[in-house]
């Protein structure tokens, strides 16, 4: 959800692609970066990198998944703003969805302090309900 809203064909500002905003350095020559297949594959082999080094820390993987890895070894206020805010927007949608939440309080949070405009994006362009 907070990667693209559901739109295989979104791209960050930063150059990253598709569903799981994956950077183009992830890909093969041979891969295509928007098939919703591909773009999965490569994202969650990263995350579980992410996961891996996280030492199975939901927040560190995901600050690791957003700022790369080598951020899972720093003090958080040395994270980029953006990880900062990507660790606690996952992290909280991700403790609510594992302890069986039938809503997700941060992710209507996300939503409310801008995610929104990124789901209006996927509306617009795939005609998905935001």
């Amino acid at each position: 959800q907070i990667e693209s809203c559901g739109d295989p064909g979104a791209r960050s500002r930063a150059g990253a692609m598709g569903l799981f905003q994956v950077m183009p350095y992830h890909f093969t020559i041979s891969d295509e970066p928007y098939a919703p297949d591909t773009n999965a594959l490569r994202g969650l082999d990263y995350l579980k990198r992410s996961v891996e080094e996280a030492l199975g820390d939901p927040r560190l993987a995901l600050a690791g998944y957003n700022g790369g890895i080598s951020v899972i070894d720093r003090s958080e206020s040395d994270w980029a703003a953006e990880t900062q805010r990507y660790a606690y927007w996952g992290s909280g949608i991700y403790t609510e969805a594992s302890g069986g939440a039938g809503e997700s309080l941060r992710l209507q949070e996300w939503l409310t302090e801008g995610g929104s405009s990124l789901c209006r994006q996927a509306h617009d362009r795939l005609g998905i309900n935001p």
